[in-house]
């Protein structure tokens, strides 16, 4: 199923990792080792957003910001996209940053 999200234009690597951020498959452009480090990374940085968010939500009491849906890490050349336990690097000159975002929603829902 997630192998669909290399169809999008940009779309260089995509894994889905376990809630322990353990690769459970991966397609693209990386080696297996480096996948292996994207899902631990995306699994991680995912957990930080989560705190962060839990602790604004708690602290401001504004409705609406926990759990987030997803969240980007945007270099000069690549972007790291992750929604669920979906994560996926795409090219910045190439992709439609909100293209793969709805896709990645999408393909996280099944």
């Amino acid at each position: 199923m997630i192998k669909r999200l290399l169809a999008l234009d940009g779309v260089m690597v995509v894994c889905h990792f376990r809630d322990d951020g353990e690769l459970i498959e991966g397609y693209g452009m990386f080696e297996e080792d480096m996948m292996r480090r994207l899902a631990k990374f995306a699994h991680d940085y995912k957990r930080m957003v989560q705190g962060n968010t839990d602790q604004f939500s708690m602290f401001t009491r504004l409705p609406g910001w926990a759990p987030p849906g997803g969240w980007n890490v945007r270099g000069d050349k690549t972007t790291v996209c992750s929604v669920g336990n979906l994560v996926c690097v795409i090219d910045n000159e190439e992709a439609s940053l909100n293209e793969v975002m709805r896709e990645m929603v999408d393909v996280s829902r099944y």
